[in-house]
């Protein structure tokens, strides 16, 4: 039988701690260790347990390790190609973070809609599938293997990702999913770290890329801890006004390409529209001179664009 304790966790950074504590040793911050229920025992259930348990990697010279003839998978976007570095690299992960309402959802179900020939995975633990079956509606449905699934067990979510064998994993959001190998409540830190940790492995062990969306706190950062960061490949921000219809995509971390890179949308009734030409939101339109404005050229990362000063 398995074991249970109990076990404090700092909800800022994730340092795990015996016994509480008003103030976390690692970041600082105050009344943020919370007190967890973690179950520890050989009945653990993540991604392939049993399968891995007896493989066993062994060293390698590092001009023996073969590349192959990987290549990046195009997204169907130029814009979040942009910002990735080129498109999908097989295997990693990639976390979308974005305040709520910005339109996380609608851009990754945009992508898994327009991807066409490409089987898609879309878990979503937040909504039905009648609402997202309205809002592919509006956005227009291009591939017909983009399958949806409304779970939030990370064990049901990898058998089925194994019965249907996707090009490409969609999980909306972490905050909602949960794992056997721990007790704790959904969106705990014990459990993103667990079920981040298994979708890792899962994307390392089959090479599907992941996206996965997670929620960000009043601050503007991530939710979760700290090592949540560290542990995916790529960090992707989605900003902007929700009084506005613009949106900007920016990568935070990217282990295959530059953080310089900067994706522009916009933001419509029929979905998410790329702005290939930043100047048409940033320059005003006017037949003559105006007095008083002035366009001047600015760096944006690695985008030259075209401003207007007024």
């Amino acid at each position: 039988m398995a074991k249970t304790k109990t076990t404090f966790f700092c909800q800022n950074c994730g340092t795990e701690y015996p016994k509480w504590m008003g103030q976390c040793k690692a970041c600082g911050e105050w009344n943020t260790i919370v007190e967890e229920l973690v179950k520890k025992g050989k009945d653990k259930a993540g991604w392939r347990a049993t399968a891995t348990a007896t493989a066993t990697a062994k060293p390698k010279p590092i001009k023996e390790v073969d590349l192959g003839a990987e290549q990046r998978i195009n997204t169907a976007g130029n814009e979040l190609n942009r910002v990735l570095g080129g498109g999908l690299v097989p295997g990693s992960v990639i976390l979308l973070g974005g305040e709520p309402g910005i339109g996380k959802s609608t851009l990754m179900l945009q992508i898994a809609l327009r991807m066409k020939k490409t089987r898609i995975l879309y878990v979503s633990g937040e909504e039905s599938e009648k609402q997202i079956r309205m809002r592919a509606e509006r956005i227009g449905i291009t591939n017909e293997e983009c399958y949806l699934l409304p779970e939030t067990s990370a064990q049901n979510i990898f058998e089925q990702a194994e019965l249907l064998a996707p090009h490409l994993l969609v999980i909306d959001s972490i905050q909602t999913l949960y794992s056997d190998v721990v007790e704790s409540t959904p969106g705990s830190v014990s459990q993103i770290r667990q079920c981040t940790a298994e979708l890792i492995r899962y994307a390392k062990d089959t090479g599907v890329p992941v996206f996965v969306i997670g929620h960000i706190t009043k601050e503007g950062n991530l939710a979760g801890p700290k090592v949540l960061e560290h542990m995916v490949d790529v960090v992707l921000q989605f900003e902007g006004d929700r009084n506005y219809n613009y949106r900007l995509l920016r990568a935070h971390k990217n282990r295959f390409g530059s953080t310089q890179e900067l994706g522009i949308y916009e933001m419509h009734g029929a979905g998410l529209r790329e702005v290939a030409n930043p100047s048409e939101l940033l320059v005003s339109e006017k037949d003559g001179p105006t007095s008083g404005t002035a366009i001047a050229a600015t760096l944006e990362g690695m985008r030259p664009m075209m401003i207007e000063i007024q």
